[in-house]
């Protein structure tokens, strides 16, 4: 590097710091203190060592830079713009305005170069974790010797709030078990957080807790600003394959700042116009005009984009080679990583056949493991669950810190972390992931599902054990208001089969699903399985919910809408309801979410708004049924806990059997009637 670049380093590095200022200070909103803090850093990396091409966001083989202090977003759209993304400076002038492409916190797929969406601390840092274990289990399927065509590594920026939340720990801990070596995470030591010192509420050491997860450790302790040291700890990082690096940076937050350095008031607030100008005053910056970026600077930082398009043109000649003694390989790379599934994919589970009555868990295990040869980056499985969830792969080997290539991950006990890890993964490309655990603990990775659902990710949950049907193991393990949770966040789709049938379909559709993660809700006891010459298709589960059967010769005078196990418990009471002389329809509603994407006209097919006689059965919440029975209806669920007893008792004792669903029908028929009697009588 000559001479002329170091004496840029300082113009620079301001650059950064007074883009972020001047913005947040323009919105008068935002956080300036940590951009200014690691605007070294931030230059550094981006103009020294990350290998990523401005003209095309996507390539492949691209470094990803995961930026988990979300709130410093300003460090990141500077960097995009200066760089030579898609990104106008006029964009950055419009900070969190309405429509602009530079909204508070970083947001995947609507800024180009962002690689995630983060905001809420510790998901970013599990999400690097996530891509850096798709790049080594890609890297272990499409490499051949001479030919790395996955060879990049995953930089996240993570601060003092980063560390302090849990999901940053069990994504650190599974990192350093894995010990993935392409993990470089550089932590923003600026002792400050919106309430004051982290000496508040954080004394830990931070090194040795890195090191006890097995990472390599490099401390940056004496100056944030130190270019040489910290280009040093990065070739350390770079050089040290055998384990995940953390390199810790000492900064300085709202750095040049005279009066808000390292204070809590440089943190979330604008600096204010006259600190603003104190601070340029100090650093040596023009005053004016605002969104200043001098000449050199800009031409220094755009010098990223002739070696971005040099660096993909290299990889993309390497691999035209590979594609020619590969050919196959190189065809199964593209198509993975287009999103594209095979051809017949799909052929096994078409010939799949369940025998009796099984638990949907069981028959979803029976079809994930029929599907998984046909799709070799399928990779997933459990918080220490597997047996459980029946989310193993069998034959398909480990994903271990010795075992690049297995497709069974051992997430441990972190719901969190694998909810965090799922999403790098996913955002990643060329992977199809998934994740299992019991229903009830769901709750431990809501923020990580709402955030898949937000960017649209295809990922894939496996939530078993989903009612009070479960039993013995009582009230903290039998979910309540885990489906009416899950259904109420945008995007995502939740699917809950009544036998095993529904459950096959339901995997079809979650792997076919390209846009946003999928829940599938499955039972740990048996069910009967539905005898299709009877009663309407499987393949039905598509439309979200669908006429299972009716009583013939007469309109139907009641519906009676259920899901999951309790489906069968609605045929039994409309048989027994039929002998009585009344016409029902039954109405399987596996999926709300896909039920109401369907045309109005088919969802009045299923639903005629003329049979106002509407009961809903579900061993859950019973929040949000109204929408289907309306309130001329009721719905039959469990609104408290659950309690210890073998399932069966406990389905009996809480009222899911036939004989009180008739009892709850004829009472609602009964005021029904009632009700128009006395509406006649005041007329």
């Amino acid at each position: 590097m000559n001479r002329t670049d170091h004496d840029l380093d300082p113009l620079c590095v301001n650059t950064l710091r007074f883009l972020a200022a001047d913005a947040v200070q323009k919105a008068n909103s935002g956080h300036p203190g940590t951009p200014m803090g690691l605007a070294p850093l931030g230059y550094l990396l981006w103009t020294r060592f990350l290998k990523h091409n401005p003209r095309n966001p996507q390539w492949p083989d691209r470094d990803r830079f995961v930026l988990s202090a979300g709130h410093a977003s300003m460090l990141l759209y500077s960097l995009l713009h200066l760089t030579g993304y898609d990104l106008p400076l006029e964009e950055i002038r419009r900070f969190r305005q309405w429509g602009s492409k530079t909204p508070g916190h970083p947001e995947y797929g609507h800024t180009p170069g962002v690689e995630t969406t983060t905001g809420p601390l510790g998901q970013g840092f599990a999400n690097g974790v996530g891509m850096a274990m798709a790049e080594r289990f890609l890297a272990a399927r499409f490499n051949r010797p001479g030919y790395d065509i996955v060879d990049h590594n995953t930089y996240v920026i993570a601060g003092d709030g980063d560390m302090m939340e849990g999901i940053t720990s069990e994504a650190a801990s599974l990192a350093g078990n894995l010990r993935l070596g392409k993990l470089i995470c550089f932590y923003d030591d600026n002792h400050i957080t919106i309430e004051g010192s982290t000496d508040l509420a954080f004394c830990e050491n931070v090194k040795k807790r890195f090191e006890a997860y097995c990472w390599h450790v490099v401390a940056v302790h004496d100056d944030g600003n130190d270019l040489d040291a910290i280009s040093e700890a990065i070739r350390s990082a770079q050089a040290e394959t055998d384990r995940p690096s953390l390199i810790i940076v000492r900064t300085h937050i709202g750095y040049g700042s005279p009066h808000k350095q390292d204070t809590a008031q440089a943190h979330g607030e604008p600096l204010g116009e006259e600190e603003v100008a104190r601070t340029k005053q100090n650093l040596g910056w023009p005053p004016a005009p605002d969104f200043y970026i001098p000449d050199a600077a800009l031409r220094h930082y755009r010098k990223g984009v002739e070696k971005g398009q040099r660096l993909e043109a290299d990889w993309q000649r390497r691999f035209a080679a590979y594609a020619a003694e590969y050919p196959d390989l190189a065809e199964g790379w593209r198509r993975v990583m287009n999103g594209t599934l095979p051809e017949e994919w799909d052929a096994e589970i078409k010939k799949y056949r369940p025998k009796g009555p099984m638990a949907t868990r069981q028959a979803s295990g029976e079809v994930l493991n029929r599907v998984a040869p046909a799709l070799p980056t399928l990779i997933g499985g459990s918080a220490d669950l597997a047996p459980s969830t029946n989310t193993y792969l069998k034959g398909m080997g480990d994903f271990l810190a010795d075992q690049d290539g297995g497709r069974n991950i051992h997430f441990g006990v972190r719901e969190h972390g694998m909810g965090g890890i799922l999403n790098g993964m996913a955002l990643h490309r060329g992977v199809i992931p998934y994740g299992g655990t019991f229903l009830i603990f769901s709750d431990y990775m809501k923020p990580s599902i709402r955030l898949a659902a937000l960017m649209n990710l295809p990922v894939i949950y496996v939530f078993t054990h989903d009612s009070i049907g479960l039993g013995e193991d009582g009230p903290t393990h039998q979910p309540i208001e885990q489906l009416a949770g899950l259904r109420a966040i945008p995007n995502l789709t939740v699917i809950r089969p009544a036998d095993a049938t529904e459950t096959e379909a339901a995997w079809r559709l979650a792997i076919e699903r390209r846009g946003g993660p999928v829940a599938l809700v499955l039972t740990r006891q048996k069910l009967p399985l539905l005898d299709r010459s009877r009663y309407a298709p499987a393949g039905l589960v598509e439309k979200g919910a669908y006429l299972l059967t009716e009583t013939q010769g007469r309109p139907a005078e009641l519906i009676l809408i259920a899901t999951g196990s309790e489906v069968h418990l609605a045929l039994e009471a409309a048989q027994k309801l039929a002998s009585q002389g009344m016409a029902v329809r039954v109405v399987s509603m596996p999926s709300w979410e896909l039920f109401e994407k369907q045309p109005v006209e088919y969802r009045n097919a299923v639903l005629p708004p003329e049979i106002t006689a509407r009961v809903s059965i579900e061993a859950a919440s019973t929040f949000g049924w109204r929408r289907y029975v309306g309130l001329k209806g009721d719905a039959i669920g469990r609104d408290d806990f659950g309690a210890s007893a073998p399932g069966e008792v406990v389905l009996r004792e809480f009222g899911f059997t036939a004989e009180n669903v008739m009892t709850r029908v004829l009472k609602l028929l009964k005021n029904r009637s009632q009700a128009i009697r006395e509406k006649e009588q005041r007329s």
